[in-house]
């Protein structure tokens, strides 16, 4: 039968929908990892945004499918080995992205709709070219450059100061009156000419040259030597900021004008007044890109009002009231040399072309992903094929179409070309998966990487390489077994510095690095276990309900189904996941070897001295002065619990008008209800302090 990713999404049932989503969310959490951890990216820009904009496209349409690990929902760029750890003052968001006209119209209208402004109501936006290079965060004080990192996941990013010290562009002390501490935020990347002299150096030196300017501004910025960065030719822009202790504007384009005026280099802009203007703005830049001395691989347009911004707030992943709209993209056609099937941790097998190299755009590439064995099919991909291939910004293509047939027809494998076990497609899946579970090498050094992984426990000096070798000696078998290596270093074994490629410091190091991470916080605990389904988002929104160990290990049973389900933003598939995942008994062994060895931390409120901090709320009805949107980010600001369904758990509802059946069921449960006007005096604090928010009657 054909596949969930072969049907248009008018046409999708619901169970369809569920299982796109499922197939969606673990692709692009696989090509996220490939492209900010492994500076090995395996599919076009092109690609990466077809998947999202898929996963975007089915939520519209059933959004009460929406996955609480939905990538929509995850900001990317896990962190590296090598830097000090800093973390963000405010979080590092990455852009949701546009492709079109229609898409550029419906931010606009979302924007209107999340402020509820009049339908005539101008919005200024801040139209600017976008840079493909590197964000980074430079923060001042009194005038003075202290500290610079990298955006890393979003939260925490890598110390690279001295590294940006080096940059022409980049200020050491700032000109006039700026604000005592301001973080200033851009992009360093590499110019055209910078990217082909560096090229020439590393040929002339028989050293490998780089792809693309970004892959080698990266290169460059993550040096642990600076003289090798300050030879690089490196650029920045600024175009945004962090942390302030004040602001010398109320607009975006305000306060671009006044860092300039402090010394630094500021991204080019125009202000656009609808999406006529903007769309003109992005054509003219998308015909002079290519005299551009840099590369620039679409727009970014920003709401101009600060305040509006501040309204508008953000989705775990990316700000509302910003979104990147990209140029088309770069084609060439090439041959197909091998097919290859690669095994992830949760047993997908993933076939990838292995291409003749061919320059797409000014960059060689020469691998793609085939998603899966129907991808395959429809197109009718084989080895000896010559194909059209497209990038967008990457060094991997997408392949679009056939050209030239090859000779035979591929045939997916029906085992797992590691572990040799029979490998299965359910019905209703498009991925095959091996059925050797923890047996298979590959699954269980891949669940074993995902545990030290950057947005789980992070474990400095162990990544893919250590680990394998680790699991081949069988000395790491199980996640717990890491926190056992320096107690059993030595006994009936040669001890680690004895090791090829270790000795006393690095031993040391590692060891260092796994006692640090043995205090956890629960969320990354969760995320680290790596079941299926469960990931970042899903993570926190069940740490933030269970806030310790010991509620969220009880509420691991199966009879706590519905109370999983009424956590907002968690649906069946996850929670059944979830449950099937304790209810083994081979998982609950590991599970409590695990926690044995650890120190796993509460995890902390957003707000604890909010009023409504711990509580759990639900909104029903039409809210007249904020949308259910607004009012339902600001409540997860303030530390509140927000659910879709009253319960006897519940702490209070906010009734807007035409409120229904839960008003009704709130009412029956004698659970405390305000209005709109009860809710904002409630959290902004407008009435005195002895007053009660205002009750709804009961009706």
């Amino acid at each position: 039968m054909s596949g969930a990713a072969d049907i248009p999404i008018a046409d999708l049932s619901e169970a369809q929908a569920e299982s796109e989503l499922a197939r969606l969310a673990l692709e692009i959490r696989f090509h996220d990892t490939a492209y900010y951890q492994n500076d090995a990216p395996e599919i076009s820009d092109a690609d990466y945004d077809h998947l999202r904009q898929r996963n975007d496209a089915i939520e519209v349409r059933f959004p009460g499918l929406k996955r609480a690990d939905s990538p929509s929902e995850r900001i990317g760029a896990p962190l590296t080995d090598g830097f000090s750890k800093v973390r963000h003052r405010r979080p590092m968001l990455s852009l949701g992205n546009a492709f079109n006209a229609e898409d550029v119209t419906d931010f606009l209208a979302g924007i209107g709709r999340f402020l509820k402004l009049p339908d005539d109501a101008p919005v200024a936006i801040v139209a600017e070219p976008k840079i493909d290079g590197l964000s980074a965060a430079l923060r001042y004080e009194k005038g003075i450059f202290v500290q610079g990192a990298t955006r890393g996941d979003g939260e925490v990013g890598e110390d690279i100061t001295a590294n940006l010290r080096t940059i022409a562009d980049i200020p050491k002390q700032l000109i006039g009156n700026a604000p005592d501490v301001f973080e200033v935020r851009g992009e360093v990347f590499m110019s055209h000419a910078a990217f082909a002299e560096l090229n020439r150096q590393q040929a002339a030196s028989e050293r490998p040259t780089y792809a693309n300017p970004r892959n080698a501004a990266a290169g460059s910025l993550r040096q642990l030597d600076p003289a090798i960065t300050a030879s690089r030719q490196l650029s920045f822009r600024a175009y945004a900021w962090g942390e302030v202790s004040a602001l010398p504007a109320d607009t975006q384009a305000g306060v671009l004008t006044a860092m300039a005026t402090w010394g630094f280099q500021v991204q080019d802009h125009e202000i656009c007044l609808d999406a006529a203007e903007m769309m003109a703005y992005h054509g003219r830049m998308e015909a002079q890109r290519s005299e551009r001395p840099y590369d620039i691989d679409g727009i970014v347009y920003k709401v101009d009002r600060l305040d509006w911004q501040e309204r508008l707030g953000a989705a775990s992943r990316s700000p509302r009231w910003a979104i990147a709209h990209k140029f088309a993209a770069e084609q060439a056609q090439t041959l197909v040399e091998e097919i290859d099937i690669q095994v992830g941790r949760t047993g997908k097998l993933t076939p990838v072309a292995r291409l003749k190299p061919v320059t797409v755009g000014g960059v060689v590439v020469s691998n793609a992903t085939l998603h899966n064995e129907d991808y395959i099919a429809e197109k009718d991909i084989r080895v000896g094929a010559t194909v059209l291939v497209q990038r967008a910004g990457d060094v991997i293509p997408q392949v679009l179409q056939v050209v030239e047939p090859g000779p035979t027809p591929f045939v997916f494998p029906s085992v797992c070309p590691i572990c040799g076990a029979t490998a299965v497609r359910d019905d209703g899946e498009v991925d095959w998966r091996c059925g050797g579970g923890l047996s298979c090498q590959a699954q269980a050094v891949e669940r074993l990487r995902h545990f030290v992984s950057r947005n789980a426990f992070d474990i400095e000096g162990l990544g893919e390489k250590q680990i394998k070798a680790f699991f081949d000696a069988g000395v790491v078998k199980t996640p717990a077994d890491i926190f056992r290596l320096a107690a059993e270093d030595g006994q009936g074994r040669d001890p680690l510095e004895e090791w090829e490629g270790w000795g006393e410091t690095s031993a040391q190091n590692l060891f260092d690095a796994i006692e640090e991470r043995r205090a956890i916080s629960l969320d990354r605990l969760i995320l680290a276990l790596g079941i299926r389904h469960v990931g970042q988002g899903n993570a926190k929104l069940l740490a933030r309900r269970y806030e310790t160990l010991e509620n969220f290990e009880v509420a691991m049973s199966p009879e706590n189904l519905e109370e999983i389900l009424d956590i907002d933003g968690i649906g069946e598939k996850v929670a059944k996941a979830l449950l099937a995942f304790f209810a083994d008994d081979h998982n609950r062994t590991v599970w409590d070897d695990l926690v044995r060895q650890l120190q796993v931390q509460d995890m902390e409120r957003a707000d604890t001295a909010s009023p409504v901090a711990g509580k759990t709320l639900v909104f029903t009805g039409t809210l007249e002065r904020t949308s259910r949107a607004e009012a339902k980010a600001r409540a997860e600001a303030l530390g509140a619990k927000v659910s879709g369904s009253v319960s006897a758990k519940t702490d209070l509802v906010i009734a807007g008008a035409a409120a229904g059946s839960k008003l009704k069921k709130a009412q029956a449960l004698e659970v405390k209800v305000i209005d709109e006007d009860g809710w904002l005096a409630l959290i902004d604090g407008n009435t005195e302090r002895d007053a009660e928010p205002k009750e709804e009657e009961a009706s």
